[in-house]
């Protein structure tokens, strides 16, 4: 077996400017080793990058971005990353831990209500033209400005900018790819996408949703299909099969991972992975 590559975590730093403040900005350019550094790592935290010109590819989960000027790519905590850049990257990139809007908004299910986080089935970047991309850049900036001269309410117009830029990406995104507009959205659609991020590895049956929601199958399966288009079987088994992907990157047998994933045996974990990929774990490592 090939060697393990290591996957380094970057966490946020919190004290960077002295007093907390959970959200950063910079320009990509200027960031020692950002794009330069070709290892996989992954964050513990958000972020959105904003590239104004460079090419090469953005590598996120099994997931290849190119890089071109107007692209955003969105990140959520805990994805594979790797940059193989051809031409000098230059733009912004905006990093948040989740409490930086959660605890202002006293809502946990905040950063569950944009298309682009925690995304398994639609693409984690989008190209824009000029003007709506333009627009980005203004809040971007303005952002930028603030932290150049930080006051005591600086996180509050921080936040406002931040919350401006994440509602107008939402509706860039929704109108890129298509996405059904539904004036409401149920919030426990949201419950369970936030709960299936935590609870996957030892709850993968519908039935173990439902009870932790206190709803019907039937319920739970109209409200996913509405607006995700998938049953909640098929957003299990989409996070289930990403998660997997990502031990198979630091090449652990199927019997390791067949035995963390609850599996009874590596032979089922082998048939479970090629129904929903048409591969197997040691075919799409080699492909990898």
């Amino acid at each position: 077996m090939a060697a393990v590559e290591k996957i380094k975590t970057y966490h946020f730093l919190p004290y960077k400017y002295g007093s907390e403040l959970l959200l950063d900005i910079g320009r990509i350019e200027t960031l020692k080793n950002y794009v330069s550094n070709s290892t996989l790592h992954q964050f513990s935290f958000y972020e959105i990058i904003f590239i104004e010109k460079g090419t090469g590819t953005f590598t996120l989960d099994e997931n290849k971005v190119s890089i071109t000027p107007q692209t955003i790519i969105f990140t959520s905590p805990g994805q594979m990353r790797r940059w193989q850049i051809e031409e000098k990257v230059s733009g912004y990139t905006l990093f948040f831990e989740k409490d930086f809007l959660h605890l202002f908004f006293s809502d946990e299910l905040f950063l569950y209500r944009f298309h682009y986080f925690h995304q398994y089935l639609r693409p984690t970047n989008m190209q824009l033209s000029e003007i709506p991309f333009g627009k980005c850049l203004e809040l971007l900036y303005g952002i930028e400005q603030e932290f150049g001269q930080l006051h005591n309410d600086s996180n509050h117009l921080i936040r406002a900018l931040l919350y401006q830029l994440l509602v107008i990406l939402n509706r860039y995104y929704i109108g890129v790819y298509n996405v059904q507009k539904d004036p409401y959205v149920h919030s426990d659609f949201y419950r369970f996408r936030s709960l299936l991020e935590k609870k996957f590895v030892d709850n993968r049956s519908v039935e173990a949703y439902t009870k932790m929601l206190n709803v019907s199958p039937g319920f739970l399966n109209k409200i996913c299909r509405q607006f995700s288009g998938l049953s909640v079987q098929q957003m299990i088994h989409y996070k289930l099969i990403s998660e997997i992907k990502k031990q198979l990157y630091q090449n652990k047998s199927a019997k390791e991972i067949a035995y963390e994933f609850g599996f009874s045996d590596p032979s089922n974990f082998n048939r479970f992975f090629k129904k929903f990929t048409g591969t197997t774990p040691q075919q799409y490592r080699k492909e990898m």
